[in-house]
């Protein structure tokens, strides 16, 4: 899932956390032979073996779990002998108990291999969804360069109740951003319905108008078909862009979703949408007639689309985040560069970091070269 900011190469800090605790049990081993032959006889730190197989199982498999129990027996039995005073039944009972931690840690590991490998199959499935739901962003569609910010407030989710798509059809590109109401698998289930109804009427809708019918729609159908489901009790914010080929402007239609967010040169202005349509599957509780705005949109030009989870991030005092004084001050920056941007900038300015999803589409229009 695209997400904004500098990453480590896949895996390297659990590589090393994972090294690290391969190699615990074997440092416990030799630090109590060590600490065990310098101390004088009458202290026992052979004791501390039973720590080698316990931390075995956090990381190691159950043959190997029990061959560093097997290890530190074979440590305790050579140490005992040397311990004056030492009898046979010392070192029975505490062969004996060493035996049983170790015993003990394989079942753990059999446990925790056995998550690990549901956990695996869990994401697999899990980044197959995605690819499905939520599809990777074309960085190109014609004349347009598009610039996306993905992250879901889940912790390891991949997808949220944000969605987004992008589709270059005969003459135009089409672009949707919306917000579903919520959060959780719902949410989740609610923009899958309304990703599907985009893709299954941006070719062949006349305009935004109807594609915006063509989704409210498609989540009535999905109800119908499915009652027990919460997704016809969700409503959705969406807003529709379309980019005509030929033509220097942009036309937008918004369903009570945040204004979209234009910079021209170092300027920065919202679109002013003079009658906003209700939300998806709200439309029933009045009369809703799409009305569509067309504005300037030419080379250099740059359109920001933006859920709620950017606009509504509040630092400790309460306030909002200045996401338009934050635009003009990057207005000389790379519009690729945009969105790692305002990841870091959101993730330092929330006081508890960014705790709803976040999705955010940077629709450049480069300038001309010729």
């Amino acid at each position: 899932m695209p997400v904004a900011g500098h990453r480590s190469p896949p895996g390297t800090a659990a590589r090393t956390q994972f090294n690290l605790g391969r190699a615990l049990p074997f440092l416990v081993l030799i630090l109590t032979v060590v600490v065990d032959l310098v101390t004088p006889e009458r202290e026992r730190f052979d004791r501390l073996l039973v720590a080698a197989p316990a931390l075995a199982a956090v990381t190691w498999s159950v043959l190997g779990t029990i061959g560093i129990g097997l290890l530190a027996v074979a440590v305790r039995a050579l140490l005992s002998p040397a311990r004056e005073g030492a009898t046979a039944r010392d070192l029975i009972a505490s062969e004996t108990v060493l035996v049983m931690v170790t015993a003990v840690a394989a079942w753990v590991s059999r446990v925790r291999t056995r998550y690990e490998q549901d956990l695996r199959e869990v994401t697999a499935v899990a980044e197959v969804v995605q690819r499905v739901v939520l599809r990777p962003l074309p960085e190109r569609l014609g004349r347009f360069e598009l610039h996306l910010l993905y992250v879901a407030a889940a912790a390891k989710a991949r997808i949220g109740g944000d969605f987004y798509e992008a589709v270059r059809i005969p003459g135009a590109v089409r672009v949707m951003l919306g917000d579903v109401q919520g959060k959780g698998l719902g949410a989740v289930e609610t923009a899958s319905v309304l990703l599907g109804s985009f893709r299954a009427a941006v070719h062949e809708a006349r305009d935004l108008a109807a594609l915006a019918d063509r989704l409210d729609e498609g989540l009535a159908r999905y109800g119908a078909w499915d009652p027990d489901s919460d997704a016809a009790e969700r409503f959705a914010t969406v807003v529709l862009v379309e980019l005509p080929d030929g033509r220097d402007v942009v036309r937008l239609l918004s369903c009570g979703h945040p204004a979209p967010l234009l910079q021209r040169a170092t300027g920065v202005e919202p679109v002013h949408f003079a009658d906003p349509s209700l939300p998806v599957n709200l439309a029933g509780l009045a009369e809703n007639h799409h009305r569509i705005e067309e504005v300037p949109f030419g080379p250099g030009d740059r359109l920001l689309l933006y859920t709620d989870g950017v606009s509504e991030t509040r630092d400790r005092a309460g306030t909002f985040y200045p996401l338009e004084l934050r635009l003009r001050g990057w207005a000389r920056e790379p519009a690729a560069e945009l969105p790692a941007l305002l990841h870091r900038d959101l993730a330092a300015y929330g006081a508890g970091g960014l705790d709803d999803d976040v999705a955010a589409v940077v629709v450049d229009r480069p300038p001309r070269t010729d």
